[in-house]
This record gives structure tokens, C-alpha cells and sequence, in this order.
């Protein structure tokens, strides 16, 4: 159970940061998918209204990284604001951000995987992976592997369970579980346990003429997030870090400026209240900074609440075959024993 039960959907970021002040002041702390009008400059914002150490802001364009950067310096000009280009699907690039950020700071209390991204047709990552799949999971995958030796040394000088590393996933989770046999989502044949919810609504169903699926990939990709968070939730409570997995609510924001009228449509009925950006970051701001959370109470979190997610994303078994997929997708062990 979180500290706060009366917090809901139109809880403001700045209030939960406000609240848990003690627990941002000093910190030092990273945020992936940062740029203007976004769920991530909503939680960058809120943090920096509470006097971390460092905040760094990384993202793939640098001139909106330097929007939203020279917009906390505007409000809060003592705060130490650094900013890291990053492309999640590019493992290249993912190192290279890495290790400019370990140059920065000798620890990291916390990290939100924020950055997320939907498309409508077929993209690939550098490495030749479907682009949803490799940017949402496999990406954040490397870069918390990479920043991992950070995040252990936080915990070393902090209360157990006090470091944490946040996912961001979504609702929409629940369309499709891991597709092992079709990751790619190409729409191979898969077993009964790999085929997703059905009867989806005509523009969720869509197959494109190459076979992919969209709405599939994006929904096995949220999965996947939630299930690296079981994954490291389990291996990771002795080390005295925590993760848990968001859903941010619906917000609007540009996550889906590539969707056409049909799709967007059908996405503007998932939600019956559309957050602003502050109140889309509050439940990530809960699930980085509520002290109650410093030991598992929940997986994974709602409009600032723990709430409940789909059986698949609770499977053990399932999180260990994804964990070992993502290694050999990255090519090298991500070791959290």
C-alpha cells in the first residue's frame, strides 16, 4: 500500500514531489524521454522543483533535451541540469550515453525509463530488431544494465530499497503477452499462450500487408516492461534497490502524433479523464520517492496507486525467458546476482 491513498488521476506531480521532498533533495537522478509537452518534462520539472543533486535529462534530440533543460534552469536556476543525447534504438548509441553519464556522477538513486514510442508501420533498430520491441524494452533493457554498477553504489549509501529504477509501461499491456516466436511481430504462427487478447477493436486488429501489427507490438513491448520490472524486483531487493512499473494514465501529450484518425479514435476511448503532463508524471514521482515503497508492496502502479496488471506479467517464468532473450539480444549478461 502506498502512503498517500487519497492520491488518484488528477494528482499533480509537483504535489507528490512537494510531499516526498526529503526523499528528491540530494539525489541524483535520470530521466529517459525528455522533451517539451511530454510526460518526461512533467517529471522532470517535478523533480527539479525539489533540489536533487544532479538531473540529467536524456533523450534522442538534443534540441529539445535543451528546451526542456533551459526551461528547469528558467524556474529553478540552482538546480544542476545535464543533458545526454540517446538513441534506444541504437545499442551504439545506448553505450556511448552510458558512459557520459558515468562520467558525470559516481552514483544514481534513480532511473526512470520513461522514453516510449508507438508506430503505425514497420521500423527496425539498428541491430535489426522490430523497432517498438528493441526502443521500448530491449533499449532501457541496456542502458539499466549499463548504469547498473551506479545504481549498486547508491543503494550502498542509502536506506534498503530507497535506490529504485522505475519502467514505464501502459495499460495497453494487457493485448498481448511476449511473443517468443514472433517478436518481431512478422505475424508468424504462434502458440495458444502467445497470441494476444482477443476480440480486439477493429484498429487494434489491424495487420499491416508486411504482417506486422502495430497495436501488438507496441502492447507485447509494455509487457515486456513490466516483466523486466518482476525480474529485477526479485533479483535486486537484497541490494537494497527497487523497481516498479508505471502506468502514466492517458495524457495528452505527442507520444501518438503518427497515429491517423481511426487509431486515434480508438485510443481516445481508453480513458475516460486525459491527464495534463504534471499529473501524467505523479504516479512515476510515487513509485520513485514513496518511502512505503521501500518494500514490495506491488508491481505495478496507477493513478498513484499500486494496481492490478496481467497475469502474464507475473509470471516468473516468462520474466526469466524474456531477461535471457534480452541478453542475447544485447549481446553480453546483465549479472544482478
Amino acid at each position: 500500500m502506498t502512503s498517500n491513498p487519497s492520491w488518484g488521476e488528477e494528482t499533480s506531480g509537483l504535489e507528490v514531489a512537494k510531499a516526498y521532498a526529503q526523499h528528491v533533495e540530494g539525489k541524483n537522478i535520470l530521466i529517459t524521454g525528455v522533451a517539451p509537452d511530454g510526460v518526461g518534462e512533467g517529471t522532470a520539472l517535478a523533480f527539479a522543483s525539489q533540489k536533487p543533486a544532479v538531473l540529467i535529462l536524456a533523450s534522442r534530440t538534443k534540441q529539445k533535451l535543451d528546451t526542456v533543460a533551459e526551461s528547469i534552469r528558467a524556474s529553478y536556476p540552482d538546480i544542476d541540469v545535464r543533458v545526454v543525447t540517446i538513441d534506444l534504438a541504437s545499442q551504439a548509441s545506448i553505450r556511448s550515453a552510458a558512459s557520459q553519464v558515468a562520467g558525470m556522477i559516481p552514483k544514481l538513486d534513480i532511473l526512470v525509463n520513461n522514453a516510449g514510442a508507438t508506430y503505425n508501420s514497420r521500423h527496425w533498430t539498428v541491430e535489426g530488431i522490430e523497432i517498438q520491441f528493441g526502443a521500448n524494452h530491449i533499449g532501457p533493457f541496456l542502458f539499466t544494465k549499463l548504469l547498473f554498477p551506479l545504481l549498486d553504489e547508491a543503494a550502498k549509501r542509502s536506506p534498503s530499497g530507497a535506490t529504485r529504477i522505475i519502467n514505464l509501461s501502459s495499460h495497453g499491456h494487457r493485448l498481448s503477452t511476449i511473443r517468443f516466436h514472433d517478436y518481431n511481430i512478422e505475424n508468424k504462427e504462434v502458440p495458444p499462450e502467445e497470441r494476444p487478447y482477443s476480440p480486439l477493436p477493429p484498429a487494434f486488429a489491424r495487420v499491416q500487408e508486411d504482417g506486422y501489427m502495430p497495436t501488438i507490438a507496441y502492447a507485447q513491448s509494455k509487457t515486456a516492461n513490466i516483466l523486466f520490472t518482476l525480474y529485477l524486483q526479485e533479483k535486486l531487493q537484497k541490494k537494497g534497490i527497487m523497481s516498479y512499473a508505471v502506468h502514466p494514465g492517458g495524457v495528452k501529450s505527442n507520444l501518438g502524433r503518427y497515429h491517423d484518425e481511426e487509431m486515434a479514435d480508438a485510443i481516445s476511448k481508453t480513458s475516460k479523464f486525459w491527464k495534463n503532463v504534471d499529473q501524467g508524471a505523479s504516479t512515476t514521482l510515487v513509485a520513485a520517492l514513496d518511502p512505503a515503497l521501500n518494500v514490495p508492496g506491488g508491481l505495478y502502479l496507477a493513478d498513484c496507486q499500486f494496481f492490478p496488471s496481467a497475469d502474464y506479467t507475473k509470471d516468473r517464468n516468462i520474466a526469466e525467458r524474456l531477461w535471457h532473450l534480452s541478453e542475447d539480444l544485447v549481446g553480453e549478461k546483465f549479472d544482478v546476482e
